[in-house]
């Protein structure tokens, strides 16, 4: 499997046009160890390895193009590590949270982390087991300050993946497929970016957003 995990990680990262910095075969270990666990535990619905390798990557290849230099992030509900874990690979600046509340998921992470100590991830990832709400302080809570930007992918609907991305941090991330990029009064659309998995051809937007506040 590692075998063809690396060639697929190649090709996705070449067709995303993103610098890897060394990544590609901390990636391919990664992507790989997630077939094995993933049949004994449901990590991933992922048919074959080339909807698994866009699945893991495809999104964080497009987010490590954009997200400022040296910013703490935080990745919620992350499941196997996407797209918080792949974009710690590419971007090796970025100090990332990965946050995820069932437990077989984030003991496969840490697993997942100490086998990539090579690729010194372990001094710049923390996994947390927990919610959105949690990390947020409850409701109504804020953690502005201990986090500088939001991520996740299909959490949770968009309009109620900003509500809370915006509780965490300034600036929040929406990954969308087919969903329209939604609207706030208390924060402005920075940026919207069109794209598609590289391997798969599935079609998806990022939409960037800033806190009023910030």
């Amino acid at each position: 499997m590692y075998s063809e995990c690396l060639q697929l990680v190649r090709e996705a990262l070449a067709a995303s046009a993103v610098a890897v910095d060394g990544s590609v075969d901390g990636m391919a270990c990664w992507i790989a160890e997630i077939d094995a666990w993933n049949r004994r535990i449901d990590l991933t619905a992922a048919r074959d390895a080339r909807e698994l390798v866009d699945l893991m990557i495809a999104d964080a290849a497009i987010l490590a193009q954009h997200i400022s230099p040296g910013a703490r992030v935080v990745d919620i509900g992350t499941g196997a590590g996407a797209p918080g874990l792949a974009l710690s690979l590419l971007r090796p600046d970025l100090a990332l949270t990965l946050v995820e509340p069932l437990q077989k998921r984030c003991a496969f992470l840490r697993a997942t982390i100490g086998t990539l100590k090579k690729a010194g991830i372990e001094r710049r990832v923390e996994v947390v087991r927990g919610r959105g709400e949690d990390v947020a302080g409850g409701a109504g809570g804020v953690a502005f300050a201990r986090h500088d930007v939001a991520i996740s992918r299909a959490t949770l609907a968009p309009p109620a993946w900003l509500e809370l991305g915006l509780r965490l941090a300034p600036e929040v991330w929406v990954l969308l497929a087919r969903e329209g990029a939604p609207s706030r009064d208390d924060c402005e659309l920075m940026d919207e970016f069109a794209y598609r998995w590289p391997l798969t051809g599935a079609e998806r937007r990022a939409a960037r957003y800033r806190h009023e506040r910030a």
